[in-house]
């Protein structure tokens, strides 16, 4: 990937002042500039504060590892997810549910990360299997909060599990099309092709 691409995937600039746009935005787009540059375990937390500008220290305020610059926002996508099953009117089937957190989850990823960071970022986790495996965990993680806020609402725990599994699986399997190269589309109308797909499935 060419320094232009990755400059423009990150939004970094180099003469931007050090109080703009913020240490924690500086330091995540400085991590993904440079984890694209030189690799994921090339790069020192040392390094990626000098990019940023700021200390060591500054970037512990923010990041516990190096590692969580890419994972940081996955507590809003959890919460996405588990507010829009938890806040919907009762007496909503458990597919209609499911509708709303994957509609949630896709408003909250295309807004706090844009296709092209999410395609620097795919790239990196990629090239790394213990970010492989980080990134299972994080869907792991991402079901079982779903799982439980289907039992919340009263939904019987197999039937529970099966809908929070699905729709990770339905999740994960339109971001994959959402960061495909030459993709134009809506995550949302994606998730929704996805959603035809499943349903073809469990009628043919």
């Amino acid at each position: 990937m060419s320094v232009t691409v990755i400059s423009a995937i990150a939004g970094y600039d180099r003469r931007m002042g050090r109080w703009e746009p913020g240490a924690q935005d500086r330091l995540r787009q400085a991590a993904m500039e440079l984890f694209a540059e030189r690799g994921f375990e090339a790069t020192t937390v040392a390094d990626i504060a000098a990019r940023a500008r700021v200390t060591e220290r500054t970037f512990f305020r923010y990041f516990a590892d190096k590692r969580e610059v890419l994972f940081s926002g996955e507590d809003l996508l959890q919460t996405a997810f588990v507010d829009a099953i938890a806040q919907a009117p009762e007496g909503q089937p458990v597919w209609t549910l499911i509708h709303a957190a994957l509609d949630a989850g896709a408003k909250t990823l295309q807004e706090t990360r844009g296709r092209e960071q999410a395609r620097a970022r795919e790239a990196i986790i990629s090239a790394n299997e213990a970010l492989q495996e980080r990134e299972l965990l994080k869907l792991t993680r991402l079901a079982r909060a779903v799982t439980k806020a289907f039992q919340a609402r009263g939904v019987a725990p197999t039937q529970a599990r099966l809908a929070g599994d699905v729709a990770v699986a339905m999740f994960s399997t339109a971001f994959q099309r959402w960061i495909e190269p030459d993709q134009t589309r809506d995550l949302t109308e994606l998730l929704h092709e996805v959603a035809a797909d499943v349903q073809s499935i469990t009628t043919s």
